[in-house]
């Protein structure tokens, strides 16, 4: 057996690259270097050569195999060798044995570019991407000049490092020494821009490269399509065509996702007809891109249909589907196929988790999302920040806020970034605890966050809910500091504000002095407040700037007419209700749901199918006896 392993071993070129047998251990190979004499082949000793110990090297896995084979190659001479010094560099590199591997490579007769490109090579796959930049200095003190394999490696050890000034003086290197031609250095410079969030040098370096395959199309496509640019990524796509490159699979999904975001329902459906006339619609990759698509069109029904034609779906088959129930406000049917998602053996992962949760929060299923809480932390899915303050929106809006503080408290300190703090503060503003919001917005300046627009909008949110005019201007001031300019929310919350408080005529002004177009969230507010404190010929203004904004909300108009209704204006109420008959608008009913012994209820206005109606109604009756006979009581006990 040892025989034919040497035989196996030697026997190879040492420009082929040999794969040892798997079912060899290392404990094995470390035996057959020590290996001096056997009687299988004879009663000569033998040594393994040269070229067998880099080939026995590469297939270790213990750290101890390595150093057992490094102390019997320095033992037999072979360490200055440059196939036993490369390959032990790439091993002892590759297990984080920086200094050792700097060691060998001292030793190593290190003369032509070739050596030098395998120890970057080696250096970037072990990771450690620094080390290939210090190779490269030696490299450049031998006055050797870099091929296209030196700056392609060099480029991605940039990227490893986030530093996208090494990309820039690689990419000069690139045009020093004339590889800008060269489709490989280009492909992998596009990339290091991108990666580094240059998106605008990359499109300039696109533009001016002088060849271009399917590969740096689709580079570009996604990028745009990734970073929110979805009609550049479409006007790219017809740049791509007219060029005769031919798209693949991996444009067609960039593509998908760029029309989801335009919610381009038709330019979607012609897409898919595409990738069903070139045979990519079995991919479950392009599946789950359509899904989406679909789903964010409105187009439920078609989502439903690719999902259940699919014949191995993954986990995030069955994400993107949870989530397009939810987008459509089909909560019961996201539980439902969360529960058949783990029927069929797929277990959730964070996006599922994260995915799942609203589903939760608006059926009202508390004990569901303990639940995922409790899977979460077994499978170690709460270790993200993502995941994280998802539970913790979660449970705020259930109405559990000791249980989000609970959350909040025990990430670290160094864990938590902007998004964890808004939501706290969000979750505290909608429980109207205005001294918790502002507790937290100090405690996070004091940390050095800079507060954004999210952070403001739920410190102003407090303050509507509690009342605190002052304290809103004050917020809303505070926004200039930060260099946050208010948008439509936040004008929309000092216009609540004011109009709760009785200063219906102030908030109008500050309507009227803002930048730019108020839209129905400003109306809205507004109205409310004219009905609260009687101002009927603001309110007509206000209704008439709302309705043409939303002509089929029948709220607008029910709001409308109970302000004419209040001021005496019958007129007015007959007017609006003729419109809303004439149109056939109808005001959506309210509805609640309640969480009792893990069933949830639903109850609408005028709802008379419960089960357990009577007995509802008969323990209303009592509670509304009850209540006068305090009442009564209380007004005795005054007189």
């Amino acid at each position: 057996m040892l025989s034919q392993l040497v035989q196996f071993w030697t026997k190879r070129p040492s420009t082929t690259e040999c794969k040892v047998p798997m079912h060899y251990s290392s404990s094995l190979l470390a035996k057959l270097l020590s290996f001096t004499s056997c009687s299988e082949m004879g009663t000569k000793p033998m040594c393994p050569n040269e070229l067998m110990s880099p080939l026995v090297l590469k297939s270790c896995s213990h750290l101890e195999s390595l150093r057992t084979i490094r102390g019997h190659a320095v033992r037999l001479g072979y360490t200055s060798s440059y196939m036993m010094g490369t390959s032990f560099h790439w091993k002892s590199s590759a297990r984080g044995l920086c200094g050792v591997a700097e060691e060998v490579t001292k030793k190593m007769p290190i003369d032509n570019l070739n050596n030098w490109n395998t120890l970057i090579h080696d250096a970037f796959k072990g990771g450690n991407a620094e080390i290939c930049f210090f190779y490269f200095g030696k490299m450049r003190m031998q006055r050797l000049e870099p091929n296209s394999l030196t700056v392609v490696n060099l480029l991605r050890a940039s990227t490893v490092l986030n530093s996208l000034d090494a990309g820039r003086m690689v990419h000069l290197l690139i045009v020093l020494f004339s590889l800008s031609y060269n489709l490989s250095v280009n492909t992998a410079l596009l990339t290091m821009y991108l990666k580094l969030g240059s998106l605008e040098t990359a499109a300039l370096l696109f533009e001016r490269m002088p060849e271009k395959d399917c590969v740096v199309w689709n580079i570009l496509i996604s990028a745009y399509s990734r970073k929110g640019y979805p009609n550049e990524a479409l006007k790219l796509l017809v740049q791509m065509v007219k060029s005769g490159t031919r798209p693949d699979l991996f444009t067609a999904i960039a593509i998908i996702s760029s029309i989801a975001e335009l919610q381009a329902l038709q330019l979607g459906r012609q897409v898919h007809a595409h990738v069903i006339r070139n045979g990519s619609d079995y991919q479950a990759s392009v599946h789950n891109c359509l899904i989406d698509m679909y789903g964010k069109c409105g187009e439920l029904e078609i989502a439903m249909k690719i999902f259940d034609s699919m014949l191995n779906k993954t986990v995030v088959s069955w994400s993107s589907m949870i989530k397009v129930y939810v987008r459509n406000d089909r909560c019961s049917d996201a539980l439902y196929l969360f529960t058949k998602m783990k029927l069929y053996g797929t277990r959730p992962d964070s996006v599922t988790i994260i995915n799942i949760l609203p589903a939760c929060v608006d059926a009202g299923v508390l004990e569901q999302v303990k639940y995922l809480h409790g899977h979460a932390i077994k499978d170690g899915l709460n270790l993200t920040v993502s995941v994280v303050t998802a539970f913790l929106i979660c449970y705020s809006r259930c109405g559990c806020i000791e249980m989000a503080q609970k959350i909040f408290d025990e990430e670290k300190v160094d864990f938590k970034d902007i998004f964890s703090w808004n939501s706290m503060i969000s979750a505290y503003s909608k429980h109207g605890d205005w001294s918790q919001c502002f507790s937290l917005y100090g405690r996070m300046k004091n940390l050095k966050l800079r507060p954004d627009h999210v952070t403001f909008l739920g410190l102003l949110t407090a303050c509507v809910n509690s009342g605190f005019v002052e304290k809103g201007w004050e917020c809303f001031k505070e926004m200039e500091k930060y260099d946050c300019k208010p948008n439509q929310e936040h004008y929309a919350c000092m216009v609540d504000l004011l109009g709760r408080t009785g200063h219906a005529n102030e908030a109008f002004g500050l309507v009227r002095s803002m930048p730019f177009e108020p839209d129905a969230r400003i109306w809205g507010p507004l109205l409310s407040a004219c009905k609260t404190h009687s101002e009927t010929e603001l309110a007509e203004f206000a209704a008439e700037k709302l309705i043409n904004m939303e002509p089929k909300n029948a709220g607008n108009y029910v709001l409308l007419s109970n302000i004419y209704a209040a001021a005496g204006k019958w007129d007015g109420v007959a007017k609006m209700r003729s419109v809303l008959r004439d149109r056939g608008l109808k005001k959506t009913p309210g509805c609640s749901w309640i969480e009792i012994n893990g069933r949830v209820h639903e109850f609408r206005v005028a709802h008379q199918s419960h089960p357990e109606l009577e007995d509802i109604y008969a323990t209303l009756a009592s509670l509304k006896m009850v209540f006068k006979l305090e009442r009564k009581m209380i007004s005795e006990t005054v007189t």
